[in-house]
C-alpha cells in the first residue's frame, strides 16, 4: 500500500527512517548485467575473455565477498550497503579535485552589481542554514515519493580535508558558526554573517561589510589556498606543513565558515568564460563543501566539492537563493565585522604555493571547454513523442559517431535519492539498440529504418534508466565488493577487474549528467579520462544548454562533436516530426 503524501513529514529530515533501503542486487544479478552492459563495447574475443572472468568470480571469491557486503547490509546503524562506498568512492580519489572533481552551476543574470548581488545570495544562504537547522526547508517529494534530504547536512560548515591515503569530510550540522569566509585577490577574510544572539545580518549591512573588505585587501600572489589545487597526497604533506608553522588558527576559521563567498577581480566576456572561472578560477579554497562566486559584473555561481553533495542537492539550494524569499525574522543590527585571515607562511610554504599555483593554471590550460545552446527542449521532445533525456542521450550518441567514427562507453547519472542516504547510480548509456541506431544513422537506410532504430533505442534507454533507478546496476555493486576485498588485504585482483569488459565500460568517452533547474543557465564538470568529453547539460521546458569540456591535446574532437550534436538535433528532430 502507498502513503498517501498527506501523511509524509513536512520536517526537513522527518522522513528519513521510512524510506526504503537501496536494493542489493544478487551476485548472479549483477553479473548477467554487467555482462550485457559491457558487450556492445567488446570484440568477441574480448566479450569471451569476460565472461570466463565473471564465471571465475561467481564461482571463486565472488559469494564470500557477498556474504560481507550482506552482512554489513544487515549491521545495526547502516542505512544503505553504500555507506562505505561512497566516502572510498569520493575521499580516496588521489588525483586533484579542483577541476577533475568539483562541479559548477552558473546562476541566471541578475541586475545587481557585485556587492549587492553577493549580499542578496549570503543573505538568502544564511537563511536556508537557519532554516535548515529547524528542519523548515520542505522535503523534496518526487512522484509522490519523499527523497532523502541526508545530503542537506554536509551544506555548511563543511570542508573536505586532505590525507594522505584517504581523505575525510569534516562537518556539523546544525553548525554553530556565524561566520563564512570571503576570498578576494586570494586574501581570505573572516566575516560575521549572524550576530551573537543568532538573528541574520540584512543584504544591506552585509553589503557594508563587503564593501569594507573590497576596501581593506591589497591581494597576493602567494595564497595558501593554491594550496587546495594540489594532489590530495601532496595538499595532505601541505596542510600537515602549515599546521607546523603555526596555522591552526587559520585553517580552523576557514573549514568550520559556514561557506566561501569569492569576489573576482574579472567580468566575463561570454557564459563560457563565466563557465570556466567556476570551473578552475584562482580566490578559491577548492576544499570548501560550497564556494558561491560573485564576479565583477554581479554574475554569479557556485562550485561545490562533490564527496557529500550530488547535484540535486545543490538544484535545491540553488532554487532557495535565487527565489528571493527569506524567513521573516529578527535580525542583526550594526554591521558585520570582519577580519583578514593571516597565514604565516615559511620559506619552504611560500615556494610550494607558489608552484602548486603555477601547476594549477598550466593544468587548468590544458583543459578545452565549449558551451552548445539549443531553442529546443523537453516540451519539443515531448511533442515528438520521446523521453526527453533519452533524445538528448541519443543526440550525443550519433554526434559522438560521426566526430570520432565509434561509439565509446558512457556514463550517465542517475538520482536515486528516494533511498535512504540514496545517491546516485552509474548508467552506461551504450546498449546494442544504441549501436544500432548509430550505424543505421549513418548509413544509407530509409527514414523509416532510421526511425524504428531511434526509438528503439530510446525505449532501452528509458528501460535501462529505470532499472538504475530501482537500484537494479552492476557497477556499484561489483566495485564495491572489489574494495571489501582490497580493504581486508586481499593480494590477488580478480580477473573481473582487468577483464576488458571492467576496462573498457568503465574507460568514458562521453561522462554526461544533467541538471535541469530554470534558475541556472549552465552546469558544468572536468572530463574523467584522457578521450573524454564532459558533458553537463541544462535540459528545460524550452531550451537545452550544454557545456563541454576535454583536454586541451583531443580538443579538435570535442569542436567537432560540438558541431556534429547541432547536426544531430535538427536531423533528430525531423526524423521524429515527419514519421
Amino acid at each position: 500500500m502507498t502513503v498517501s503524501s498527506p501523511e509524509w513529514s513536512t520536517r526537513t529530515f522527518g522522513n528519513e527512517d521510512r524510506l526504503p533501503r537501496v536494493p542489493l542486487p544478487t551476485l548472479e544479478d549483477s553479473g548477467r548485467r554487467f555482462l550485457e552492459w559491457c558487450a556492445p563495447l567488446l570484440t568477441p574475443e574480448e566479450l569471451a575473455e569476460t565472461e570466463a572472468a565473471v564465471a571465475a568470480f561467481l564461482s571463486g571469491p565472488g559469494p564470500e565477498l557477498q556474504a560481507r557486503l550482506e552482512e554489513y547490509d544487515r549491521s545495526p546503524g547502516v542505512r544503505s550497503w553504500l555507506d562505505t562506498f561512497w566516502p572510498y568512492r569520493y575521499l580516496g580519489r588521489r588525483d586533484r579535485i579542483a577541476l577533475n572533481a568539483n562541479f559548477f552551476f552558473l546562476f541566471q543574470e541578475s541586475p545587481l552589481g557585485q556587492v549587492e548581488r553577493a549580499a542578496e545570495l549570503t543573505a538568502s544562504a544564511v537563511d536556508y542554514k537557519l532554516r535548515l537547522d529547524e528542519e523548515l526547508v520542505p522535503p523534496v517529494v518526487l512522484r509522490g515519493a519523499p527523497q532523502s534530504m541526508v545530503q542537506h547536512k554536509f551544506l555548511f560548515s563543511a570542508t573536505r580535508i586532505p590525507g594522505e591515503v584517504l581523505d575525510t569530510a569534516r562537518t556539523q550540522y546544525p553548525s554553530p558558526e556565524r561566520h563564512i569566509v570571503v576570498f578576494h585577490r586570494n586574501v581570505p577574510f573572516r566575516m560575521d554573517v549572524i550576530d551573537g544572539d543568532g538573528r541574520p545580518y540584512t543584504p544591506s549591512q552585509l553589503a557594508e561589510g563587503l564593501q569594507a573588505i573590497l576596501k581593506d585587501d591589497h591581494g597576493t600572489d602567494v595564497a595558501a589556498a593554491h594550496l587546495t589545487t594540489k594532489a590530495r597526497a601532496e595538499w595532505a604533506a601541505s596542510r600537515a606543513a602549515l599546521l607546523e608553522a603555526g596555522n591552526g588558527a587559520a585553517l580552523e576559521t576557514i573549514e568550520t565558515a559556514l561557506f566561501c563567498l569569492c569576489l573576482d577581480d574579472f567580468t566575463p566576456s561570454s557564459t563560457l568564460e563565466a563557465g570556466d572561472q567556476l570551473l578552475y578560477g584562482e580566490n578559491r579554497w577548492y576544499d570548501k563543501a560550497v564556494s558561491l562566486v560573485v564576479f565583477g559584473d554581479g554574475s554569479a555561481g557556485i562550485n561545490v566539492e562533490h564527496c557529500e553533495l550530488d547535484g540535486t542537492t545543490i538544484l535545491g539550494f540553488t532554487d532557495a537563493l535565487l527565489s528571493g524569499s527569506r524567513l521573516p525574522r529578527e535580525t542583526a543590527s550594526g554591521v558585520p565585522g570582519f577580519e583578514p585571515v593571516e597565514f604565516t607562511l615559511t620559506d619552504a610554504l611560500v615556494e610550494d604555493a607558489r608552484a602548486a599555483g603555477a601547476a594549477y593554471r598550466a593544468y587548468a590550460d590544458a583543459t578545452a571547454t565549449q558551451t552548445v545552446s539549443f531553442g529546443f527542449g523537453a516540451n519539443r521532445a515531448k511533442e515528438l513523442g520521446m523521453s526527453p533525456d533519452a533524445f538528448a542521450q541519443m543526440a550525443y550518441q550519433l554526434a559522438h559517431r560521426r566526430a570520432k567514427g565509434l561509439t565509446g562507453a558512457t556514463y550517465e547519472s542517475i538520482a536515486t535519492r528516494q533511498f535512504q542516504n540514496g545517491r546516485t547510480e552509474a548508467m552506461r548509456v551504450v546498449t546494442p539498440e544504441v549501436v544500432r541506431f548509430a550505424d543505421v544513422m549513418t548509413s544509407d537506410a530509409s527514414a523509416e529504418e532510421k526511425r524504428e532504430a531511434f526509438r528503439a533505442a530510446a525505449a532501452k534507454h528509458v528501460a535501462r534508466a529505470k532499472e538504475c533507478q530501482a537500484g537494479d546496476a552492476p557497477e556499484q555493486h561489483l566495485w564495491e565488493l572489489q574494495l571489501i576485498g582490497k580493504r581486508r588485504g586481499d593480494t590477488e585482483t580478480p580477473a573481473l577487474y582487468t577483464s576488458p569488459g571492467w576496462l573498457k565500460m568503465r574507460d568514458d568517452y562521453l561522462s554526461t549528467s544533467s541538471a535541469p533547474s530554470v534558475n541556472i543557465q549552465y552546469f558544468g564538470f572536468g572530463s574523467t579520462s584522457p578521450q573524454c568529453i564532459g558533458v553537463a547539460y541544462v535540459l528545460l521546458p524550452d531550451r537545452w544548454n550544454i557545456y563541454l569540456s576535454t583536454p586541451k591535446h583531443v580538443a579538435a574532437e570535442m569542436y567537432r562533436f560540438a558541431g556534429e550534436l547541432e547536426r544531430a538535433v535538427t536531423e533528430l528532430q525531423e526524423l521524429l516530426a515527419t514519421g
